[in-house]
């Protein structure tokens, strides 16, 4: 459902959308594809907390920032 939304162009530049899709690729155990959407999503944050926060994701899903 979430890569369905991935092609809304109203939402290329959302930072919520690789995030969510973050957490569930996760939640299935595929780590560096959950890495990489987490730091996709932290260029994509509009401020330094959230920023930290996904990069904080990104490193707890296998890797440094």
């Amino acid at each position: 459902m979430v890569d369905v939304l991935a092609a809304e162009p109203a939402l290329v530049r959302c930072y919520l959308l690789p995030s969510v899709r973050g957490d569930q690729l996760r939640r299935l155990g595929r780590e560096a594809e959950a890495r990489a959407e987490c730091l996709s999503a932290a260029d994509l944050a509009g401020n330094a907390r959230e920023r930290a926060l996904l990069r904080a994701r990104a490193k707890s899903a296998g890797g440094a920032s």
